[in-house]
């Protein structure tokens, strides 16, 4: 099978199964799903939706965010991975926002990228999630099942890399959704120790590569 095959028959496959799909972190603004997806890096989006609830009844914008001392922010997100800086992060961008940006989450990359603690895999879930522009994010789970299922070559050795593949290969109206199919299928079905290819809808095109380069 070629790979142009291969990645027909799995963007077909998730059309018809999951045409819906969005991320599983809890969020109802621009500016809330930001935060959550800051405080998700290396950590369970699982324990994210049990931390933001209350953090955004009590900061639920930027402009109350802003005026937060960081003490106050860190008693809630105190129990997610790396506390102390993502407390930092998340007051000051919410103060940059206020102050840059009108109190008005960018759309654009190179903005978005300015913010304290946002690089490229956060400002892209943003752009795609919560403005439907078609932009990849690249984490571990999608990374592995991108090189797992033979959909980008060895030569896709770090996420940027691995983005521009996909984003070569797949139809610019299924990239926001090709990222959640992707990473969903890495969180549930191919995961990182043991994957469950005994369940797995792909046993007839997927090449099983598990040789892939480390993740850089």
């Amino acid at each position: 099978m070629t790979r142009k095959q291969r990645y027909e028959t799995i963007l077909n496959y998730f059309r018809n199964q999951m045409p819906e799909v969005t991320t599983e972190l809890q969020f109802g603004t621009p500016f809330q799903l930001l935060v959550a997806t800051v405080l998700s890096a290396q950590c369970t989006d699982q324990r994210i939706n049990m931390v933001t609830p209350e953090l955004f009844k009590r900061f639920p914008d930027p402009q109350a965010m802003a005026q937060a001392e960081e003490y106050e922010v860190y008693e809630y997100v105190k129990s997610v991975s790396y506390p102390n800086s993502k407390t930092k992060h998340l007051v000051a961008l919410s103060r940059m926002i206020v102050e840059e940006f009108n109190g008005q989450v960018p759309e654009d990359a190179e903005l978005l990228e300015k913010l304290p603690g946002v690089g490229r895999k956060t400002a892209n879930v943003v752009q795609a999630v919560a403005f439907g522009k078609s932009t990849m994010a690249v984490d571990t789970h999608v990374y592995r099942v991108s090189h797992r299922m033979g959909l980008v070559t060895r030569r896709a050795n770090s996420p940027l890399k691995v983005e521009k593949e996909l984003t070569a290969n797949i139809p610019a109206e299924d990239i926001p959704k090709a990222h959640h199919w992707l990473l969903l299928h890495g969180r549930y079905v191919c995961t990182s120790r043991k994957p469950h290819c005994e369940k797995c809808d792909f046993a007839n095109c997927c090449p099983k590569i598990m040789d892939f380069p480390t993740l850089r």
